[in-house]
């Protein structure tokens, strides 16, 4: 497999292969990297931030489009950005402007299957966190209820946990494990 330099985009929060997230873009180098991206000088890959470490984020990155932007009323910049590719990281380095750039190896996505039996409460369960999010559910043209790695994925990028947790997961061959974490989390929430 070929390896990729692109830009590095850091934030505390996940974004994974067909999620879509909303990020406000203030500070310069973020601005300059958009720009870069934009004119087609390079990816962006959004990564989750770490601290103490070598590396900036998580080794787990997800390769990225910005498929909507626009400017906000304090001047600074809001964009969308849609989840393709995982990658990952093998090295980084932030240049003299501020911007990360990262040497990224393409890694598997998890491969789409239908949601089955018990687990379809979690595909329930996320279009009902929807209803209440309806920000969220804007972000998104169609929604896969029927996909168990779209929920999951899903479930994943809005789950209040911490960041390293949430990679372990991740980092899995597939979403058996996610699917299973989030069963057992729907069910003690329910037994309460």
């Amino acid at each position: 497999m070929q390896t990729r330099e692109m830009a590095l985009l850091i934030q505390d929060a996940v974004l994974l292969p067909a999620g879509r997230l909303e990020i406000r873009v203030a500070l310069p180098a973020e601005l300059a990297m958009v720009v870069m991206v934009l004119k087609g000088q390079c990816g962006l890959a959004f990564g989750a931030q770490k601290s103490n470490d070598t590396l900036p984020c998580y080794a787990t990155v997800t390769e990225c489009d910005i498929i909507d932007f626009n400017q906000l009323e304090d001047n600074t910049l809001s964009i969308v950005l849609e989840g393709r590719q995982r990658l990952k990281v093998l090295s980084a380095a932030m240049r003299s402007d501020g911007i990360w750039i990262a040497r990224t190896l393409p890694c598997q996505n998890w491969r789409d299957e239908p949601i089955v039996g018990e687990f379809e409460i979690i595909s329930a369960a996320l279009e009902q966190f929807y209803e209440v999010n309806p920000d969220l559910l804007e972000l998104y043209t169609q929604v896969h209820l029927e996909d168990a790695t779209w929920v999951s994925q899903r479930w994943l990028e809005v789950l209040p946990m911490y960041n390293r947790d949430k990679l372990l997961l991740v980092e899995q061959p597939d979403c058996h494990k996610t699917m299973d974490f989030v069963l057992q989390l729907l069910r003690s929430h329910v037994d309460v």
